[in-house]
Order: C-alpha cells, then sequence, then structure tokens
C-alpha cells in the first residue's frame, strides 16, 4: 500500500515561515498514521519530530490534526481515510504554540487543567473512618469522564480556544466536572467558582467540536453544560 503524507513543518529556530514536506512510502494496509510517521523518520528522514509512546490510544501522546481533524494517529489507519493512496495532510494540534514540526507545546492546555484542582479534595476535618464508598450508578456516570487522556484534542478542536487564549477549554472544565459530581469530594466550592468567571464554563458556545472529535468518546458538552447547571444552582442556594 502507497502512503502519500504532506508534513507541515517548523523549527522555529531556524524556518522563517512552516512549509509542507511530503513523503511517499509502502506501507502494510494495516498500518496507522503513526505507523507511517515512524516509517518515515526511521528510513526517510529522521530529522521529522513528533511525540508518540504507547501507540495503542491511552497515552494521548501522538494527538494531531489528519486531514484538518483532530485526531490521535496511533488510532487512524492510514487506508481508512486515503483508501486509493490520496494525500494526508498532517499538522500538529491548533490553538498551541509550535515546538517544532508536529511537536506542540503543550504547557498552556496542562496549566489550565491544574488550576481546577484535578484531584480528589478530602474532608480534612471529618476523615471518614473506612474507605469513601460511592453508589455504583453514579460510578459508571463518572466513568465516561473519567477516560479522557488529556491528549488535547478537544482544545485544538475549539473554536473559542482559537479566539480566546484564556478559555479554560473543554477538557479543564470536563476534568472539573468528573471531581464536583464525585460525592467523596470536598473542594466543590473552589472548582466552581473557578470556572463560573469569564473566561470559564460561559464562554462555551455549544459547537459540539470537541464531543465529535474526542477520540475516547468522553463528551466535554455535556460536563460543561452540567457545571453551569451547579453554579446556577448554587447562587440560587438550593445546592451545596
Amino acid at each position: 500500500m502507497r502512503v502519500n503524507l504532506r508534513v507541515r513543518r517548523l523549527d522555529p529556530e531556524t524556518d522563517g515561515e512552516p512549509y509542507v514536506q511530503s513523503y511517499s512510502i509502502d506501507a502494510p494496509e494495516s498500518a496507522t498514521v503513526l505507523d507511517s510517521l515512524l516509517q518515515v523518520r526511521e528510513e526517510v528522514d529522521g530529522t521529522l519530530a513528533f511525540r508518540c509512546s504507547c501507540r495503542s490510544a491511552i497515552c494521548g501522546s501522538c494527538a494531531m490534526r489528519i486531514n484538518g481533524v483532530s485526531r490521535l494517529a496511533c488510532k487512524t489507519k492510514a487506508i481508512e481515510i486515503a483508501p486509493r493512496g490520496q494525500g494526508i495532510d498532517v499538522e500538529p494540534l491548533a490553538n498551541l504554540l509550535v515546538v517544532k514540526d508536529l511537536v506542540a507545546e503543550m504547557e498552556p492546555f496542562f496549566r489550565k487543567l491544574r488550576e481546577l484542582t484535578p484531584w480528589l479534595v478530602p474532608d480534612e476535618e471529618h476523615p471518614p473512618e473506612r474507605e469513601y464508598l460511592m453508589e455504583n450508578r453514579r460510578a459508571v456516570y463518572l466513568s465516561q469522564f473519567a477516560g479522557c487522556i488529556q491528549c488535547g484534542v478537544c482544545y485544538s478542536a475549539c473554536p473559542i480556544v482559537a479566539i480566546d487564549n484564556e478559555y479554560l477549554g473543554p477538557a479543564a472544565l470536563t476534568k472539573a466536572f468528573r471531581y464536583c459530581h464525585d460525592p467523596r469530594d470536598h473542594g466543590r466550592a473552589q472548582r466552581l467558582a473557578r470556572v463560573a468567571r469569564e473566561q470559564g464554563l460561559w464562554r462555551c458556545h455549544t459547537v459540539f467540536s470537541c464531543m465529535e472529535q474526542c477520540p475516547k468518546g468522553v463528551d466535554p458538552t455535556q460536563a460543561i453544560q452540567q457545571l453551569k447547571k451547579m453554579v446556577i444552582l448554587r447562587r440560587l442556594g438550593l445546592s451545596r
């Protein structure tokens, strides 16, 4: 099978402007876009830069834009998006600075996650006598949001992040909802105060791009709408 890649390249230290470089390789029909990029780097051009690790859609390292859509390269089969050997456009994630070639600077993405305390806050005044328990129904519901692998695909797909780089973004807000909805958590009030600011959940325009492009089936749009409900009920004094 012939795989034709058109890769957007940029080395900020030496290149003035980004440019597109084409590569054409023979690959097995089972090859993913990541497999193809690895083959290019190993056999054709060792200077090509990109991230990857697990190759199993778990780590999220190989997130990039493929044919204009944010995806995981390890989960995208070349034959499925270019069955007749058409060109495959490969670019770094949008809404982030480029370190080199397909490597995006992820610090703004992770900084916004950290701002919302993405962990359970314990009740230090009244520690439990045994482990915390959660009803199975709620645990199953929260599992869909806990499935986020923090790959940045939704952040890249979000049109609001594109025009407001201070917007928290769908991944951070989804993580906030996952913990705010957890009955074992005691950091809800602080988290809701943070997400309720101008660049928080009210900036979401409900475009659904994050939900449509998430490689793990997480629904950030639903999480954001539920967070809005939490904030409103808290302001009305109807919830903790």
